[in-house]
């Protein structure tokens, strides 16, 4: 298994009047979350588009808020592969405070052609690549728990 997870901190910007993290917010936390998953493997969404004039859309998402952040919060995004399609891909990510779990996404991912945006099948190199952060999701929820995390 081989789950990425990365830390930031709610900002003004990203919160209501009463301080508590707008619910976009979260999907553009999981958006970042998922570039720099991609980037800690060796290559980058960018890289992609230059390369194979290739792209990731999201082709379904979906978000279940379990508690608030707060303005000022510290939280970690975890992000896995549960799903690898010829041309999508399915990543689940957990949203963590204070060991408990704020946000679930499930996100389905399409690869498209830049220029016919149509789905096209991901490049061998980056078919294997992708691979590296498959888990199962039974794996990344016992991974989860050990870290008590509820």
């Amino acid at each position: 298994m081989s789950a990425h997870s990365i830390q930031f901190r709610v900002y003004y910007e990203d919160t209501d009047a009463n301080g508590i993290v707008y619910h976009a917010r979260y999907l553009a936390f999981a958006e970042r979350a998922r570039t720099e998953a991609i980037r800690s493997l060796g290559c980058s969404v960018l890289e992609l588009a230059n390369e194979h004039k290739l792209v990731f859309v999201v082709r379904d998402i979906t978000l279940s808020c379990k508690k608030p952040l707060r303005l000022d919060d510290i939280f970690s995004v975890h992000t896995v592969l549960t799903k690898l399609g010829t041309a999508s891909c399915d990543m689940k990510q957990t949203i963590v405070r204070d060991l408990q779990i704020c946000a679930i996404m499930n996100v389905r991912l399409g690869c498209v052609h830049l220029e016919t945006n149509c789905p096209t099948k991901f490049p061998t190199s980056w078919y294997s690549l992708l691979q590296k952060l498959n888990c199962h999701e039974e794996e990344y929820l016992s991974a989860l728990h050990q870290k008590q995390i509820v």
